[in-house]
Protein backbone atom coordinates (compact mmCIF):
# COMPACT_ATOMS: atom_id res chain seq x y z
CA UNK A 1 0.00 0.00 0.00
CA UNK A 2 2.75 2.23 0.80
CA UNK A 3 4.12 1.92 -2.62
CA UNK A 4 1.07 2.99 -4.28
CA UNK A 5 1.17 6.02 -1.71
CA UNK A 6 4.54 6.53 -2.89
CA UNK A 7 3.02 6.50 -6.65
CA UNK A 8 0.24 9.45 -5.33
CA UNK A 9 2.60 12.10 -4.03
CA UNK A 10 2.65 13.99 -7.77
CA UNK A 11 -1.07 14.40 -7.20
CA UNK A 12 -1.24 14.88 -3.20
CA UNK A 13 -2.34 18.56 -3.68
CA UNK A 14 -5.19 17.25 -5.47
CA UNK A 15 -6.16 14.22 -3.12
CA UNK A 16 -5.76 16.51 -0.40
CA UNK A 17 -8.32 18.73 -2.16
CA UNK A 18 -10.83 16.07 -2.77
CA UNK A 19 -10.08 15.14 1.19
CA UNK A 20 -10.84 18.74 2.04
CA UNK A 21 -13.81 18.98 -0.31
CA UNK A 22 -15.48 15.82 1.17
CA UNK A 23 -15.07 16.84 4.43
CA UNK A 24 -16.76 20.27 3.34
CA UNK A 25 -19.50 18.41 2.14
CA UNK A 26 -20.27 16.30 5.17
CA UNK A 27 -20.09 19.03 7.49
CA UNK A 28 -22.04 21.22 5.57
CA UNK A 29 -24.57 18.16 5.51
CA UNK A 30 -24.30 17.96 9.37
CA UNK A 31 -25.34 21.92 9.47
CA UNK A 32 -27.87 21.56 7.13
CA UNK A 33 -29.72 18.90 9.42
CA UNK A 34 -29.06 20.91 12.26
CA UNK A 35 -30.27 24.46 10.87
CA UNK A 36 -33.18 22.58 9.38
CA UNK A 37 -34.27 20.79 12.78
CA UNK A 38 -33.85 23.96 14.54
CA UNK A 39 -35.85 26.27 12.14
CA UNK A 40 -39.02 24.07 11.91
CA UNK A 41 -38.92 23.50 16.08
CA UNK A 42 -38.79 27.18 16.42
CA UNK A 43 -41.03 28.31 13.73
CA UNK A 44 -43.24 25.36 15.32
CA UNK A 45 -43.82 28.54 18.25
CA UNK A 46 -44.95 31.11 15.35
CA UNK A 47 -42.32 33.60 16.27
CA UNK A 48 -41.91 36.67 14.06
CA UNK A 49 -40.54 36.05 10.18
CA UNK A 50 -37.50 38.37 10.97
CA UNK A 51 -36.49 35.69 13.26
CA UNK A 52 -36.34 33.12 10.84
CA UNK A 53 -34.93 34.45 8.05
CA UNK A 54 -31.16 33.82 8.67
CA UNK A 55 -32.04 30.50 9.35
CA UNK A 56 -33.77 29.87 5.84
CA UNK A 57 -31.12 31.48 3.74
CA UNK A 58 -29.01 29.39 5.79
CA UNK A 59 -30.51 26.19 4.74
CA UNK A 60 -30.92 27.11 1.36
CA UNK A 61 -27.12 27.95 1.11
CA UNK A 62 -26.36 24.76 2.51
CA UNK A 63 -28.48 22.74 0.46
CA UNK A 64 -27.15 24.28 -2.56
CA UNK A 65 -23.36 24.58 -1.04
CA UNK A 66 -23.65 20.82 -0.16
CA UNK A 67 -24.54 20.06 -3.84
CA UNK A 68 -21.72 22.39 -5.27
CA UNK A 69 -19.32 20.89 -2.88
CA UNK A 70 -20.39 17.06 -3.82
CA UNK A 71 -19.88 17.78 -7.41
CA UNK A 72 -16.40 19.57 -6.82
CA UNK A 73 -15.04 17.05 -4.63
CA UNK A 74 -16.18 14.07 -7.20
CA UNK A 75 -14.82 16.05 -10.20
CA UNK A 76 -11.34 16.78 -8.21
CA UNK A 77 -10.85 13.45 -6.99
CA UNK A 78 -11.62 11.22 -9.93
CA UNK A 79 -9.22 13.72 -11.91
CA UNK A 80 -6.46 12.96 -8.93
CA UNK A 81 -6.88 9.46 -9.51
CA UNK A 82 -7.66 8.87 -12.89
CA UNK A 83 -4.27 10.47 -13.17
CA UNK A 84 -3.25 7.94 -10.81
CA UNK A 85 -4.17 5.05 -12.22
CA UNK A 86 -2.80 5.84 -15.31
CA UNK A 87 0.65 5.63 -14.35
CA UNK A 88 -0.18 2.69 -12.29
CA UNK A 89 -1.68 0.64 -15.12
CA UNK A 90 1.52 1.94 -17.46
CA UNK A 91 3.82 0.31 -14.99
CA UNK A 92 1.99 -2.88 -14.05
CA UNK A 93 2.08 -3.63 -18.05
CA UNK A 94 5.14 -3.25 -18.30
CA UNK A 95 6.30 -5.21 -15.68
CA UNK A 96 3.74 -7.61 -17.07
CA UNK A 97 5.30 -7.58 -20.50
CA UNK A 98 9.26 -8.23 -19.55
CA UNK A 99 8.51 -10.32 -16.38
CA UNK A 100 9.53 -13.72 -16.27
CA UNK A 101 6.67 -14.46 -13.46
CA UNK A 102 4.26 -17.01 -14.66
CA UNK A 103 1.08 -15.25 -15.16
CA UNK A 104 -1.38 -16.31 -17.05
CA UNK A 105 -2.96 -14.38 -19.55
CA UNK A 106 -6.19 -14.13 -17.63
CA UNK A 107 -4.28 -13.71 -14.50
CA UNK A 108 -2.48 -11.22 -16.11
CA UNK A 109 -5.88 -9.62 -17.71
CA UNK A 110 -6.91 -9.54 -14.18
CA UNK A 111 -4.41 -7.82 -12.37
CA UNK A 112 -4.29 -4.42 -15.46
CA UNK A 113 -7.79 -4.20 -15.02
CA UNK A 114 -9.64 -5.08 -11.64
CA UNK A 115 -6.12 -5.22 -9.57
CA UNK A 116 -5.53 -1.71 -10.21
CA UNK A 117 -9.23 -0.45 -10.34
CA UNK A 118 -8.29 -1.57 -6.27
CA UNK A 119 -6.25 1.59 -6.38
CA UNK A 120 -8.79 3.95 -6.91
CA UNK A 121 -11.30 2.49 -4.10
CA UNK A 122 -8.51 2.90 -2.06
CA UNK A 123 -8.27 6.13 -2.64
CA UNK A 124 -11.92 7.01 -3.32
CA UNK A 125 -13.54 4.63 -1.01
CA UNK A 126 -10.85 4.26 2.25
CA UNK A 127 -8.68 7.50 2.60
CA UNK A 128 -11.03 9.93 1.57
CA UNK A 129 -14.24 9.19 3.33
CA UNK A 130 -11.52 8.67 6.30
CA UNK A 131 -10.32 11.91 6.15
CA UNK A 132 -14.13 13.58 5.62
CA UNK A 133 -15.07 11.34 8.95
CA UNK A 134 -12.59 12.65 10.71
CA UNK A 135 -12.91 16.15 10.41
CA UNK A 136 -16.81 15.77 10.81
CA UNK A 137 -16.08 13.95 14.20
CA UNK A 138 -14.06 16.47 15.85
CA UNK A 139 -16.28 19.38 14.47
CA UNK A 140 -19.64 17.62 16.17
CA UNK A 141 -18.23 17.19 18.98
CA UNK A 142 -16.68 20.57 19.64
CA UNK A 143 -20.31 22.28 18.84
CA UNK A 144 -22.16 19.43 20.69
CA UNK A 145 -19.79 20.71 23.56
CA UNK A 146 -20.73 24.39 23.23
CA UNK A 147 -24.18 23.71 23.82
CA UNK A 148 -23.72 20.69 26.39
CA UNK A 149 -19.96 19.36 27.58
CA UNK A 150 -21.93 16.29 28.89
CA UNK A 151 -24.06 15.97 25.65
CA UNK A 152 -20.37 16.37 24.05
CA UNK A 153 -19.04 13.06 25.82
CA UNK A 154 -21.81 11.01 24.63
CA UNK A 155 -21.51 12.05 21.52
CA UNK A 156 -18.02 11.19 21.20
CA UNK A 157 -18.18 7.48 22.63
CA UNK A 158 -21.14 7.16 19.74
CA UNK A 159 -18.49 8.38 17.07
CA UNK A 160 -15.88 6.31 18.72
CA UNK A 161 -18.20 3.11 17.98
CA UNK A 162 -19.20 4.15 14.96
CA UNK A 163 -15.96 5.04 13.86
CA UNK A 164 -13.92 2.34 15.08
CA UNK A 165 -15.52 -0.42 16.81
CA UNK A 166 -17.30 -1.20 13.84
CA UNK A 167 -15.13 -1.01 10.94
CA UNK A 168 -13.31 -3.04 13.31
CA UNK A 169 -15.80 -5.66 14.03
CA UNK A 170 -16.75 -5.22 9.49
CA UNK A 171 -12.99 -6.43 9.16
CA UNK A 172 -12.63 -8.90 11.55
CA UNK A 173 -15.41 -11.01 10.15
CA UNK A 174 -14.61 -10.35 6.73
CA UNK A 175 -10.65 -10.37 6.59
CA UNK A 176 -10.50 -14.17 5.74
CA UNK A 177 -13.32 -14.37 2.62
CA UNK A 178 -12.11 -11.43 1.44
CA UNK A 179 -8.65 -12.53 1.53
CA UNK A 180 -9.99 -15.70 -1.26
CA UNK A 181 -12.02 -13.60 -3.52
CA UNK A 182 -9.40 -11.68 -5.77
CA UNK A 183 -7.64 -14.91 -6.41
CA UNK A 184 -10.34 -16.56 -7.03
CA UNK A 185 -11.82 -13.89 -9.31
CA UNK A 186 -8.32 -14.28 -11.22
CA UNK A 187 -8.15 -17.77 -11.87
CA UNK A 188 -11.84 -17.53 -13.11
CA UNK A 189 -10.29 -15.01 -15.58
CA UNK A 190 -7.94 -17.85 -16.59
CA UNK A 191 -11.08 -19.84 -16.86
CA UNK A 192 -12.50 -17.57 -19.42
CA UNK A 193 -9.53 -17.57 -21.46
CA UNK A 194 -9.06 -20.76 -21.40
CA UNK A 195 -12.58 -22.04 -22.45
CA UNK A 196 -12.83 -19.39 -25.08
CA UNK A 197 -8.69 -20.00 -26.79
CA UNK A 198 -9.15 -23.30 -26.23
CA UNK A 199 -12.45 -24.45 -27.07
CA UNK A 200 -11.39 -26.06 -30.31
CA UNK A 201 -8.55 -28.37 -28.44
CA UNK A 202 -11.19 -28.73 -25.55
CA UNK A 203 -13.63 -30.36 -27.94
CA UNK A 204 -11.44 -32.45 -29.70
CA UNK A 205 -10.09 -34.05 -26.84
CA UNK A 206 -13.57 -34.39 -25.33
CA UNK A 207 -12.68 -32.44 -22.18
CA UNK A 208 -14.82 -29.07 -22.78
CA UNK A 209 -17.42 -30.46 -19.98
CA UNK A 210 -14.49 -31.21 -17.30
CA UNK A 211 -13.47 -27.62 -17.96
CA UNK A 212 -16.70 -26.24 -17.89
CA UNK A 213 -17.65 -28.17 -14.42
CA UNK A 214 -14.53 -26.76 -13.20
CA UNK A 215 -15.37 -23.36 -13.96
CA UNK A 216 -18.76 -23.77 -12.63
CA UNK A 217 -17.28 -25.31 -9.00
CA UNK A 218 -15.03 -22.01 -9.40
CA UNK A 219 -17.68 -19.56 -9.83
CA UNK A 220 -20.25 -21.15 -7.45
CA UNK A 221 -16.97 -20.41 -5.03
CA UNK A 222 -16.72 -17.33 -5.35
CA UNK A 223 -20.40 -16.31 -5.10
CA UNK A 224 -21.10 -18.49 -2.14
CA UNK A 225 -17.93 -15.99 -0.79
CA UNK A 226 -19.55 -12.92 -1.85
CA UNK A 227 -23.04 -13.88 -0.16
CA UNK A 228 -20.84 -14.48 3.12
CA UNK A 229 -19.33 -10.96 2.75
CA UNK A 230 -22.47 -9.44 1.81
CA UNK A 231 -24.20 -11.07 4.42
CA UNK A 232 -21.30 -10.00 7.29
CA UNK A 233 -21.87 -6.72 5.31
CA UNK A 234 -25.93 -6.40 6.50
CA UNK A 235 -25.30 -7.61 10.15
CA UNK A 236 -22.81 -4.92 10.50
CA UNK A 237 -25.07 -2.01 9.01
CA UNK A 238 -28.28 -3.30 10.96
CA UNK A 239 -25.79 -2.83 13.58
CA UNK A 240 -24.46 0.64 12.87
CA UNK A 241 -28.65 1.62 12.50
CA UNK A 242 -28.57 0.65 16.19
CA UNK A 243 -25.89 2.25 17.26
CA UNK A 244 -26.76 5.65 15.65
CA UNK A 245 -30.25 5.42 17.32
CA UNK A 246 -29.25 4.87 20.61
CA UNK A 247 -26.42 7.85 20.47
CA UNK A 248 -28.89 10.46 19.41
CA UNK A 249 -31.30 8.94 22.08
CA UNK A 250 -28.00 9.06 25.03
CA UNK A 251 -27.11 12.67 23.94
CA UNK A 252 -31.15 13.47 24.19
CA UNK A 253 -31.22 12.24 27.47
CA UNK A 254 -27.87 13.69 28.19
CA UNK A 255 -28.57 17.53 27.16
CA UNK A 256 -32.34 17.17 28.52
CA UNK A 257 -30.96 15.79 32.18
CA UNK A 258 -28.34 18.77 31.83
CA UNK A 259 -31.46 21.69 31.56
CA UNK A 260 -30.79 22.09 27.92
CA UNK A 261 -33.52 23.89 26.16
CA UNK A 262 -35.58 22.02 23.99
CA UNK A 263 -35.23 23.55 20.74
CA UNK A 264 -31.37 22.79 20.81
CA UNK A 265 -32.53 19.20 22.53
CA UNK A 266 -33.47 18.38 18.88
CA UNK A 267 -30.91 20.18 17.22
CA UNK A 268 -28.24 17.64 19.42
CA UNK A 269 -30.71 14.61 18.15
CA UNK A 270 -30.84 15.11 14.47
CA UNK A 271 -27.44 16.80 14.33
CA UNK A 272 -25.87 13.51 16.00
CA UNK A 273 -27.91 11.07 13.81
CA UNK A 274 -26.54 12.71 10.72
CA UNK A 275 -22.76 13.16 12.41
CA UNK A 276 -22.92 9.50 13.09
CA UNK A 277 -24.15 8.41 9.71
CA UNK A 278 -20.85 9.98 8.27
CA UNK A 279 -19.04 8.08 10.64
CA UNK A 280 -20.77 4.82 9.60
CA UNK A 281 -19.45 5.51 6.06
CA UNK A 282 -15.98 3.98 7.64
CA UNK A 283 -17.72 0.45 7.88
CA UNK A 284 -17.73 0.61 4.18
CA UNK A 285 -14.25 1.55 3.99
CA UNK A 286 -13.33 -1.00 6.22
CA UNK A 287 -14.94 -3.79 4.23
CA UNK A 288 -13.57 -2.02 1.35
CA UNK A 289 -10.01 -1.96 2.88
CA UNK A 290 -10.19 -5.56 3.75
CA UNK A 291 -11.21 -6.69 0.12
CA UNK A 292 -8.68 -4.84 -1.49
CA UNK A 293 -5.59 -5.94 0.74
CA UNK A 294 -5.32 -8.92 -1.66
CA UNK A 295 -5.93 -6.89 -5.16
CA UNK A 296 -3.55 -3.95 -3.78
CA UNK A 297 -0.63 -7.11 -2.85
CA UNK A 298 -1.48 -8.34 -6.22
CA UNK A 299 -0.64 -5.17 -7.80
CA UNK A 300 2.34 -3.60 -5.17
CA UNK A 301 4.59 -6.89 -6.61
CA UNK A 302 4.59 -5.57 -10.13
CA UNK A 303 5.29 -1.95 -8.91
CA UNK A 304 8.16 -2.56 -6.14
CA UNK A 305 11.14 -3.09 -8.78
CA UNK A 306 13.49 -5.94 -8.17
CA UNK A 307 16.88 -5.88 -6.97
CA UNK A 308 18.99 -5.90 -10.33
CA UNK A 309 23.08 -7.13 -10.48
CA UNK A 310 25.57 -4.63 -11.38
CA UNK A 311 25.28 -4.26 -15.05
CA UNK A 312 29.11 -3.86 -14.74
CA UNK A 313 29.92 -7.21 -12.84
CA UNK A 314 30.28 -10.55 -14.46
CA UNK A 315 27.46 -13.32 -13.63
CA UNK A 316 29.23 -16.33 -11.49
CA UNK A 317 26.90 -18.19 -10.70
CA UNK A 318 28.47 -21.43 -9.59
CA UNK A 319 25.48 -24.00 -8.24
CA UNK A 320 22.24 -23.31 -10.24
CA UNK A 321 19.49 -25.73 -8.73
CA UNK A 322 15.73 -25.07 -9.38
CA UNK A 323 12.86 -27.75 -8.21
CA UNK A 324 8.60 -26.70 -9.66
CA UNK A 325 7.85 -28.28 -6.87
CA UNK A 326 9.83 -28.50 -2.98
CA UNK A 327 9.29 -32.19 -3.14
CA UNK A 328 10.08 -32.89 -6.80
CA UNK A 329 13.05 -33.95 -8.67
CA UNK A 330 15.35 -31.07 -9.63
CA UNK A 331 14.92 -29.05 -12.97
CA UNK A 332 18.16 -28.14 -12.86
CA UNK A 333 20.75 -29.60 -10.35
CA UNK A 334 24.39 -27.34 -9.90
CA UNK A 335 25.11 -26.04 -12.83
CA UNK A 336 27.06 -23.57 -12.89
CA UNK A 337 27.61 -20.48 -15.58
CA UNK A 338 30.59 -17.86 -15.48
CA UNK A 339 29.37 -14.58 -17.87
CA UNK A 340 32.28 -11.79 -17.75
CA UNK A 341 31.09 -9.07 -20.18
CA UNK A 342 31.07 -10.29 -24.26
CA UNK A 343 31.87 -14.22 -23.08
CA UNK A 344 29.08 -15.75 -25.71
CA UNK A 345 27.50 -19.32 -23.83
CA UNK A 346 26.14 -21.77 -26.03
CA UNK A 347 23.66 -23.96 -23.72
CA UNK A 348 22.30 -27.06 -25.63
CA UNK A 349 20.48 -30.33 -24.65
CA UNK A 350 17.70 -33.00 -25.47
CA UNK A 351 14.21 -31.97 -25.26
CA UNK A 352 13.17 -31.35 -21.25
CA UNK A 353 17.03 -31.51 -20.37
CA UNK A 354 16.75 -27.97 -18.19
CA UNK A 355 18.05 -25.44 -21.20
CA UNK A 356 14.83 -22.86 -20.98
CA UNK A 357 14.69 -23.03 -17.08
CA UNK A 358 18.60 -22.08 -16.70
CA UNK A 359 17.85 -19.11 -19.06
CA UNK A 360 14.85 -18.44 -16.62
CA UNK A 361 16.60 -18.52 -13.38
CA UNK A 362 19.69 -16.23 -14.98
CA UNK A 363 16.58 -14.08 -15.79
CA UNK A 364 15.21 -14.15 -12.31
CA UNK A 365 19.11 -13.65 -11.13
CA UNK A 366 19.21 -10.64 -12.86
CA UNK A 367 16.05 -8.50 -11.79
CA UNK A 368 15.86 -5.90 -14.57
CA UNK A 369 15.38 -7.45 -17.70
CA UNK A 370 18.15 -4.01 -18.76
CA UNK A 371 20.40 -6.09 -16.95
CA UNK A 372 19.78 -9.85 -17.72
CA UNK A 373 16.78 -10.52 -20.54
CA UNK A 374 16.22 -10.72 -24.11
CA UNK A 375 14.10 -13.48 -26.13
CA UNK A 376 13.04 -16.02 -23.85
CA UNK A 377 10.39 -18.78 -24.87
CA UNK A 378 7.43 -17.87 -26.26
CA UNK A 379 8.03 -14.53 -26.29
CA UNK A 380 4.99 -12.33 -27.17
CA UNK A 381 4.10 -9.98 -30.17
CA UNK A 382 1.47 -7.46 -29.40
CA UNK A 383 -0.78 -6.55 -31.33
CA UNK A 384 0.45 -3.16 -32.47
CA UNK A 385 2.52 -1.43 -34.51
CA UNK A 386 6.48 -2.65 -35.47
CA UNK A 387 7.82 0.31 -33.61
CA UNK A 388 5.73 -0.17 -30.08
CA UNK A 389 6.77 -4.01 -30.16
CA UNK A 390 9.93 -2.91 -30.79
CA UNK A 391 10.51 -0.19 -28.11
CA UNK A 392 8.82 -2.07 -25.30
CA UNK A 393 12.07 -2.99 -23.50
CA UNK A 394 13.86 0.76 -24.85
CA UNK A 395 11.36 3.47 -24.68
CA UNK A 396 13.77 6.01 -25.75
CA UNK A 397 14.95 4.07 -28.62
CA UNK A 398 15.69 6.06 -31.60
CA UNK A 399 14.44 5.40 -35.54
CA UNK A 400 18.28 4.57 -36.07
CA UNK A 401 18.50 2.05 -32.69
CA UNK A 402 15.61 0.45 -34.35
CA UNK A 403 16.99 -0.08 -37.81
CA UNK A 404 20.29 -1.39 -36.74
CA UNK A 405 18.65 -3.73 -34.45
CA UNK A 406 15.85 -5.17 -37.07
CA UNK A 407 19.28 -5.01 -39.47
CA UNK A 408 21.12 -7.67 -37.60
CA UNK A 409 17.18 -9.47 -37.21
CA UNK A 410 17.07 -9.82 -41.25
CA UNK A 411 13.92 -7.92 -40.68
CA UNK A 412 14.59 -4.20 -41.55
CA UNK A 413 14.70 -4.94 -45.88
CA UNK A 414 10.61 -6.41 -45.03
CA UNK A 415 10.11 -2.89 -42.71
CA UNK A 416 11.00 -0.88 -45.53
CA UNK A 417 9.03 -2.29 -47.88
CA UNK A 418 5.99 -2.04 -45.87
CA UNK A 419 3.78 0.91 -46.87
CA UNK A 420 3.46 2.25 -43.37
CA UNK A 421 7.10 1.37 -42.48
CA UNK A 422 7.47 1.36 -38.51
CA UNK A 423 3.97 2.17 -37.73
CA UNK A 424 2.88 -1.41 -39.85
CA UNK A 425 0.29 -2.76 -37.71
CA UNK A 426 1.63 -6.58 -37.31
CA UNK A 427 -1.95 -8.06 -35.55
CA UNK A 428 -3.06 -10.05 -32.62
CA UNK A 429 0.04 -12.15 -31.50
CA UNK A 430 1.60 -11.18 -35.35
CA UNK A 431 -1.06 -12.44 -36.98
CA UNK A 432 -0.31 -10.23 -39.66
CA UNK A 433 3.38 -11.50 -40.40
CA UNK A 434 4.65 -15.15 -41.16
CA UNK A 435 6.13 -17.67 -38.67
CA UNK A 436 9.79 -16.34 -39.58
CA UNK A 437 9.21 -12.34 -39.63
CA UNK A 438 7.29 -12.89 -36.16
CA UNK A 439 10.95 -14.48 -34.64
CA UNK A 440 12.75 -11.57 -36.08
CA UNK A 441 10.57 -9.27 -34.96
CA UNK A 442 10.75 -10.49 -31.33
CA UNK A 443 14.81 -11.84 -31.82
CA UNK A 444 14.87 -7.56 -33.11
CA UNK A 445 13.49 -6.51 -29.45
CA UNK A 446 15.71 -8.46 -27.87
CA UNK A 447 18.68 -7.09 -29.88
CA UNK A 448 17.34 -3.25 -29.34
CA UNK A 449 17.04 -4.09 -25.27
CA UNK A 450 20.40 -4.19 -25.55
CA UNK A 451 21.05 -5.92 -21.80
CA UNK A 452 24.06 -6.66 -19.84
CA UNK A 453 23.70 -10.54 -20.09
CA UNK A 454 22.08 -11.08 -23.55
CA UNK A 455 19.48 -14.09 -23.48
CA UNK A 456 18.48 -15.78 -26.43
CA UNK A 457 16.12 -19.01 -26.62
CA UNK A 458 15.88 -20.67 -30.01
CA UNK A 459 16.53 -17.46 -31.69
CA UNK A 460 16.37 -18.71 -35.23
CA UNK A 461 13.53 -21.16 -34.85
CA UNK A 462 11.49 -20.99 -37.78
CA UNK A 463 13.96 -19.58 -40.40
CA UNK A 464 16.14 -21.61 -43.07
CA UNK A 465 19.74 -22.80 -42.55
CA UNK A 466 21.20 -20.27 -44.71
CA UNK A 467 18.75 -17.37 -43.19
CA UNK A 468 19.67 -19.01 -39.39
CA UNK A 469 23.48 -19.01 -39.70
CA UNK A 470 23.51 -15.23 -41.13
CA UNK A 471 21.30 -14.13 -37.99
CA UNK A 472 22.74 -15.86 -35.42
CA UNK A 473 26.31 -14.52 -37.10
CA UNK A 474 24.94 -10.88 -36.78
CA UNK A 475 23.63 -11.30 -33.27
CA UNK A 476 26.64 -12.65 -31.83
CA UNK A 477 28.69 -9.85 -33.44
CA UNK A 478 26.20 -6.68 -32.31
CA UNK A 479 25.86 -7.69 -28.74
CA UNK A 480 27.73 -5.79 -26.65
CA UNK A 481 27.29 -7.84 -23.05
CA UNK A 482 27.53 -11.43 -22.65
CA UNK A 483 25.39 -14.03 -24.94
CA UNK A 484 23.33 -17.01 -23.10
CA UNK A 485 22.38 -18.48 -26.29
CA UNK A 486 19.86 -21.89 -25.80
CA UNK A 487 19.64 -23.82 -29.69
CA UNK A 488 18.86 -27.17 -30.88
CA UNK A 489 20.73 -26.45 -33.75
CA UNK A 490 24.73 -26.86 -33.54
CA UNK A 491 25.67 -25.03 -36.27
CA UNK A 492 26.66 -21.58 -35.75
CA UNK A 493 28.08 -22.50 -31.72
CA UNK A 494 31.99 -22.23 -33.68
CA UNK A 495 31.76 -18.77 -32.90
CA UNK A 496 30.87 -19.17 -28.89
CA UNK A 497 33.13 -19.37 -26.55
CA UNK A 498 32.13 -22.56 -24.20
CA UNK A 499 29.01 -24.92 -25.24
CA UNK A 500 27.33 -26.02 -22.02
CA UNK A 501 25.35 -29.71 -22.84
CA UNK A 502 23.10 -30.41 -20.38
CA UNK A 503 21.08 -33.71 -19.86
CA UNK A 504 18.11 -34.14 -16.73
CA UNK A 505 19.10 -30.89 -15.85
CA UNK A 506 22.56 -31.78 -14.89
CA UNK A 507 25.59 -30.74 -17.15
CA UNK A 508 26.70 -33.66 -19.34
CA UNK A 509 29.75 -31.87 -20.92
CA UNK A 510 31.32 -28.62 -21.42
CA UNK A 511 33.97 -27.10 -23.38
CA UNK A 512 34.40 -25.68 -27.15
CA UNK A 513 32.53 -26.77 -30.22
CA UNK A 514 35.84 -28.00 -31.49
CA UNK A 515 36.51 -30.00 -28.90
CA UNK A 516 33.05 -31.77 -27.98
CA UNK A 517 32.99 -32.63 -31.77
CA UNK A 518 36.00 -34.59 -31.00
CA UNK A 519 34.92 -36.01 -28.04
CA UNK A 520 32.45 -39.28 -28.53
CA UNK A 521 28.67 -38.31 -26.79
CA UNK A 522 25.35 -36.28 -27.47
CA UNK A 523 26.99 -33.45 -28.64
CA UNK A 524 28.88 -35.19 -31.81
CA UNK A 525 26.62 -37.20 -32.65
CA UNK A 526 23.88 -34.64 -32.59
CA UNK A 527 26.48 -32.69 -35.09
CA UNK A 528 27.10 -35.28 -37.81
CA UNK A 529 23.22 -35.72 -37.77
CA UNK A 530 22.65 -32.58 -38.62
CA UNK A 531 25.24 -31.57 -41.00
CA UNK A 532 24.17 -35.33 -42.90
CA UNK A 533 20.42 -34.11 -42.77
CA UNK A 534 21.24 -30.64 -44.49
CA UNK A 535 23.66 -31.95 -47.05
CA UNK A 536 20.13 -34.27 -47.77
CA UNK A 537 21.74 -37.81 -46.91
CA UNK A 538 19.77 -39.97 -44.68
CA UNK A 539 21.63 -40.90 -41.28
CA UNK A 540 21.15 -44.46 -40.01
CA UNK A 541 20.39 -45.10 -36.88
CA UNK A 542 21.47 -48.29 -34.56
Amino acid sequence: MTTVLRLARPYLGRLVGAGLLAAGTEIAGVALMATATWLLMTAAGQPPISALTVAIVSVRALAIGRGVLRYTERLTGHDAVLRILTDVRARVFATLATSRRAARSGDALSRVVSDVDSVQDLLLRVLVPGAAAAAVSVLAVGGAALVSPAAATALAVGLLVAGIGLPAAATALTRRTAERVAPLRGALANDAVDLTHGAADLAAYGATGAALDAARRRAGELARLERRLATAGWAVDGVGVLVSGATAGAVAAVALAAGVDGVLVGVLAVGTLAAVETCLALVAAARQLTELRAPLARVTSLLEPASPAPASSPVDISDITVRYRPDGPPALDGVGVELPPGRRLGVVGPSGAGKSTLLAALAEWGGSPREVGGLLAEAHVFHATVRENLLLGRPDGTDDDLAAACAVAGLLDWVREQPDGWDTVVGEDGGQLSGGQRQRLALARAVLLDPAVLLLDEPTEGLDPAAADAVLAGVLGAARGAVVLVTHRLRGLEGVDEVIVLDAGRVAARGTHAELVEAPGWYRDQWLAQEAAERGYLVARP
